[in-house]
């Protein structure tokens, strides 16, 4: 969550959305891990058009206040990309999906900072969800 962190994720993540194509007008994820992610993407999207706007889903919906599963700016019909800091078994991306498409919008790919190579791309694949990664646990030197 560094300054610097956060302009070359945002710069990073939007190119990646835009290079796959994907039409989407908000970006977010399963708070906490995705919350930096779309908040950088959604700043650098500004002025850049289109922007992308940003939301967090939550765990669990709240039993006070709103009382909602999704947070910010994400309105049913929606196309969104689902966004994670990693991916590793593909579970919160997942419960992301499940929110989305229950809050009545859609998902046009899954973006992820780092990709675990532990599984989860090819699951999210295997559900029909095209995933980007901008690198890998390999690349990182995290993986041998």
């Amino acid at each position: 969550m560094s300054a610097e962190g956060m302009v070359l994720i945002g710069q990073e993540g939007l190119r990646a959305i835009r290079d796959a194509g994907w039409r989407a007008s908000a970006v977010g994820g399963l708070t906490l891990g995705a919350d930096p992610v779309a908040y950088a993407i959604a700043a650098a999207s500004f002025g850049a058009g289109p922007a992308l706007d940003a939301f967090s889903v939550r765990k669990e919906a709240k039993q006070h206040g709103t009382q909602r599963l999704i947070e910010g700016n994400f309105v049913a019909g929606a196309m969104v990309v689902v966004v994670e800091d990693v991916i590793t078994s593909g579970s919160s991306a997942l419960r992301a999906i499940d929110a989305v498409t229950g809050g009545g919008g859609s998902v046009a790919g899954i973006l992820a900072v780092v990709d675990r190579e532990q599984g989860g791309r090819a699951r999210l694949e295997q559900a029909g969800f095209p995933v980007r990664f901008l690198t890998t646990a390999t690349r990182l030197g995290l993986r041998s």
